[in-house]
């Protein structure tokens, strides 16, 4: 067989595709896995690109590549792959990780509850899984320390005027946007294509209007945005909707305000949400924080405890939610397949 590369995968989701790569990546260098990250990121973006393009992906579909941990205190490594960039820090994706490993039995599973540390390009984990019958019920990390940078900024944005936002840090930056600034604009599905380019349009403005970048990874700034509301279903703190850029946005170019919606309920962008709400004074420590998504599915947060991040005002933010193992499969490529880093078409990238 002709095959350049091969590799296995555990299909998993919450809503939001989120693949788990096990084999087929030889030794990655690195002392930690942020090295590792940034090095495969600069010398085989490849599997990126296969995993997270057509044939193969689609514009929702996330990554995730088991490597071994280079801290003591971690089971395993994690390195985080999304449609643009190589992220420090994913909430799905860490869940997707400690379900596959669990219920695959590569990690050993201890019922009721199973505790460990995952290495994330980010850093160290904490992972605690509710199992049950060989099932993971529940996964609530620990995560890094999230921070808002800005409140109620005030940006123009092309097409759309003048919209307020919050910057937040959560695991990435997210502008945080609230979403009744907009007439007729509900966090739903039928609302998808108009959440989208809303959010691309308020991206793209902040990008280029706000500058931040976290102190301790050089070069990171504003990737993502999440917007927000009311909730829709009764015990919920607020509904979101995360929306991932699928490529490079122009404002005169229509075509290009796209991106793709989470499927699920972001993590890191719940972390962002209730770093929002407790530099506004809307959330206490150990408050329950219920973000749903815009399918549905639930995670519930708390802040808690209050640190600094190099000046910032921080809480530490735990997350928890449910994965579902759907599929597992081996993907190949072949030494005469044309599309050697997969493709994208503008229909609906």
């Amino acid at each position: 067989m002709a095959f350049k590369r091969m590799f296995d995968a555990i299909e998993v989701h919450e809503g939001e595709p989120l693949r788990v790569v096990t084999t087929g990546v030889p030794t990655i260098p690195g002392d930690s896995v942020y090295e590792m990250c940034r090095w495969l990121e600069k010398n085989d973006d490849q599997l990126r690109l296969l995993m997270l393009r057509e044939p193969r992906g689609t514009p929702a579909t996330c990554c995730n590549l088991i490597v071994p941990a280079k801290d003591p205190r971690a089971a395993a490594g994690f390195i985080i792959m999304e449609q643009v960039e190589y992220p420090m820090m994913s909430g799905g994706n860490v869940m997707a990780v400690a379900t596959a490993l669990l219920e695959t039995g590569l990690l050993p599973m201890q019922e009721p509850v199973t505790e460990f540390n995952l290495e994330a390009p980010a850093g160290l984990i904490p992972i605690k899984a509710e199992c049950s019958h060989g099932k993971v019920t529940q996964v609530t990390f620990k995560n890094v320390p999230a921070f808002a940078v800005h409140l109620d900024k005030e940006i123009e944005v092309p097409h759309l005027g003048k919209v307020k936002v919050d910057i937040a840090w959560g695991g990435m930056f997210y502008v945080v946007i609230d979403a009744t600034q907009f007439e007729g604009l509900t966090l739903v599905p039928e609302k998808g294509k108009d959440i989208v380019r809303i959010s691309a349009l308020v991206t793209k403005a902040a990008q280029e209007q706000i500058q931040v970048e976290h102190p301790d990874y050089p070069g990171v700034g504003i990737t993502l945005s999440i917007m927000h509301q009311p909730p829709l279903t009764p015990g919920k703190t607020m509904r979101s909707s995360n929306v991932v850029m699928s490529g490079e946005i122009d404002f005169n170019n229509p075509a290009t305000w796209t991106g793709a919606l989470d499927r699920g309920c972001c993590g890191t962008g719940t972390c962002a949400l209730m770093a929002v709400a407790y530099a506004k004074g809307k959330l206490k420590l150990n408050e329950p924080f219920y973000n749903e998504g815009l399918m549905g599915i639930t995670f519930t947060g708390h802040a808690v405890e209050e640190t600094e991040i190099h000046g910032y005002k921080a809480i530490v933010p735990t997350v928890g939610g449910q994965c579902w193992i759907y599929g597992f499969s081996k993907w190949v490529l072949h030494e005469t397949d044309p599309f050697p880093n997969g493709f994208t078409i503008g229909d609906v990238w």
